[in-house]
């Protein structure tokens, strides 16, 4: 049964470095509390690396599916994945600096004794999603300012 979700978060800073920070997937382990590494494999595919239950690991590959600068970035996870996700991230610049950033998601949990760990960890995945918004908020707010001018 698939679970779809989205959420969105108003962030402090201007489009370029919000979809500069997410678009370097090694950067999530700072602001998502679950994902233990991000690592890029080459081409469009990361490893990504989860903390589950009661001391559980979770490993899966994705793909980015599309990179449209300062606009969108959309994945999925690889057939042969355990985790089995999709969806993208969108930002849309609201003036004075400010940026809007939504998830959109979509999310199989696997079968079998896995499945069931996941879906316990994953049981109110929307609010996994808000916790991660509001982190990563935190985090790109928090940084130096950078100029985008050249």
């Amino acid at each position: 049964m698939s679970k779809q979700i989205t959420q969105s978060i108003h962030v402090d800073r201007p489009v370029a470095e919000l979809y500069g920070l997410w678009s370097n997937f090694e950067n999530f382990p700072n602001f998502m509390k679950h994902i233990e590494s991000v690592k890029k494999l080459g081409g469009r595919t990361s490893q990504w690396k989860m903390d589950g239950p009661l001391g559980t690991k979770f490993e899966w590959e994705a793909e980015t599916t599309l990179m449209e600068p300062n606009k969108r970035i959309a994945w999925n996870s690889k057939d042969n994945s355990s985790i089995k996700t999709s969806g993208e991230v969108t930002f849309n610049p609201l003036g004075s600096g400010e940026t809007q950033v939504t998830v959109a998601m979509s999310y199989d949990p696997p079968g079998g004794p896995a499945g069931d760990a996941v879906a316990k960890y994953f049981v109110n995945l929307e609010k996994r999603v808000e916790e991660d918004l509001k982190n990563f908020k935190a985090y790109a707010e928090g940084m130096p300012e950078r100029s985008t001018a050249h």
